[in-house]
């Protein structure tokens, strides 16, 4: 057999491979976080882009949520203001909210963009659109950082409408909350509160890192597949820590709260995201419920 015809043989194992999961994941809700490292360049953006329009595509039915701190961050330097961070929270008086507002949008509206080229319909909305994110003041360890919001109320009604109607929902991560000013707030926070609301049968998180590890300074402890007890205890024992902390508590209270498998998967790896859920192997961390008894190998 020739070179060629190998190849050929090869994309079709590859499509054969990815068929039990197509079939299993028709018509069910998949909310994708995407921000950090992965947002960093156009070329980048592409192709996670073109990766949940692919998903869209076969059958899924993707939500994205977004972040834009660093561009936020590029921003209120060019304003000549500093970013300030307290416990990893960005301080947010109602100047920053104001051009982290405008910045999420200008995001926003860029996602919108390439979908569309590919010949998907999009709508890029924020919370705030039909009461979709209820916030209240978040403070950090007792302090009050501005306009920093903490999901209190999802009401997905109009998800569940873009969805019916065959649209990808793109979300900037704005809320309202008292007197209906608009509070920034956490993408990682508010994928989760949505995925939750939705009954996400998957919550994706495209981090800067590949997933979780017993020891980050141990590349041979990653860990591919971990039930939501056990990472619980990982948060217990104190073996997570640092920026990946909350991240695991908010896929640890997605899980507890009906969502079915959580993945963290470094967004900067080219097509991570179907190298995840098509593949036996997957790249990334699973994290399951406690009952999940899977037939098929691997952690999809």
């Amino acid at each position: 057999m020739d070179n060629t015809m190998q190849e050929i043989m090869k994309k079709a194992e590859v499509l054969i491979e990815a068929l039990p999961y197509i079939q299993k994941f028709n018509r069910k809700i998949i909310v994708v976080k995407y921000g950090g490292s992965a947002m960093s360049n156009e070329e980048l953006q592409k192709n996670v882009i073109k990766d949940v329009t692919l998903l869209k595509l076969v059958g899924f039915k993707p939500i994205i949520v977004h972040g834009g701190g660093k561009e936020i961050s590029r921003w209120v330097s060019k304003v000549g203001k500093e970013a300030e961070f307290v416990n990893g929270l960005r301080v947010t008086d109602e100047e920053t909210m104001e051009i982290a507002e405008m910045v999420l949008n200008k995001v926003n509206k860029s996602l919108v963009a390439m979908v569309e080229e590919l010949g998907v319909k999009a709508v890029g909305i924020s919370g705030k659109d039909a009461g979709l994110l209820q916030v209240e003041k978040k403070l950090s360890g007792g302090q009050d950082i501005g306009y920093v919001g903490e999901v209190t109320k999802v009401d997905p009604g109009v998800l569940y409408d873009l969805l019916e109607k065959d649209f990808l929902p793109i979300v900037a991560p704005i809320g309202l909350g008292e007197k209906y000013h608009s509070y920034n707030v956490n993408a990682d926070d508010a994928a989760c509160a949505i995925a939750k609301a939705v009954g996400a049968d998957k919550l994706v998180f495209l981090t800067d890192i590949e997933g979780l590890y017993r020891d980050i300074n141990d590349k041979s402890s990653f860990i591919s597949r971990i039930t939501a007890s056990n990472a619980e205890k990982l948060i217990q024992e104190g073996i997570i820590g640092g920026g990946m902390l909350p991240k695991l508590n908010n896929c640890t209270s997605a899980i507890r709260n009906g969502v079915n498998r959580v993945h963290i998967l470094d967004g900067r790896l080219l097509h991570a995201l179907l190298l995840e859920i098509f593949t036996n192997k997957g790249i990334g961390t699973a994290i399951v419920s406690d009952d999940d008894e899977i037939v098929m190998e691997g952690n999809n």
